[in-house]
């Protein structure tokens, strides 16, 4: 992690490429500050680099699971960022611009790292036809049970275990704590299709969680 913070430190004074003078902190809006590294204060885009770094490594930490690859995408995150500061038309947050970026370049990351498993998006073939899978009873809902009862490491490999595009929904909606609205605003996708995948994530997860459950209950 100080490696991570010795070269954001280093973008931020290459960044002052203007000579202009350090803004107080939490005292300018994001807005301010964006519109002045427009102008060229490479030091309003330092500050924005510090008041959002962490939280977009923590982001990142959580997308990727390595140390390595989460301090790839921060220091690419931030790179990018500023290299497309002028084209950011300041229709939504710079937050959730940053967000969206650092999203993409972590599920980049992943689809290199291996294939992503098959999504549960399509219905299973039957007999019968087509039919969509549903979710199980609220009342023996083995995510719920886990959340309730046992270790968060538990939990967190099976998150590790989504495909990325189910894992970023995951993370921005239920650890990030946004709302269904601006996750759907950072991945670019519709508010139906962010409650779609949260759907299909619970029931991912719910899987994935039962085999476990079922084995502690054998062993007590």
């Amino acid at each position: 992690m100080q490696t991570l913070k010795q070269d954001l430190h280093s973008a931020s004074t290459c960044a002052d490429c203007s000579g202009g003078v350090m803004v107080a902190t939490q005292k300018v809006s994001d807005e301010a500050l964006v519109k002045r590294a427009k102008r060229g204060d490479g030091s309003a885009f330092g500050e924005l680099m510090r008041r959002y770094q962490n939280k977009i490594y923590r982001l990142a930490r959580r997308m990727t699971q390595t140390d390595e690859d989460a301090e790839d995408v921060v220091q690419e995150a931030f790179v990018k960022a500023f290299r497309s500061l002028r084209g950011f038309r300041e229709k939504s947050r710079f937050s959730t611009w940053l967000y969206r970026i650092t999203v993409n370049l972590a599920l980049m990351k992943l689809r290199k790292r291996k294939p992503e498993v098959v999504s549960l998006d399509e219905p299973i073939s039957t007999e019968e036809g087509k039919m969509h899978r549903e979710l199980e009873d609220e009342a023996t809902n083995p995510l719920e049970r886990l959340l309730e009862r046992e270790s968060a490491e538990v939990l967190d490999a099976a998150v590790e275990a989504l495909p990325p595009a189910y894992r970023a929904v995951f993370i921005l909606r239920h650890v990030e704590g946004l709302s269904t609205e601006e996750t759907a605003r950072i991945l670019g996708i519709s508010v139906a299709a962010v409650k779609s995948r949260l759907h299909r994530t619970r029931l991912m997860l719910q899987q994935k969680l039962f085999h476990y459950l079922r084995s502690q209950t054998k062993r007590r």
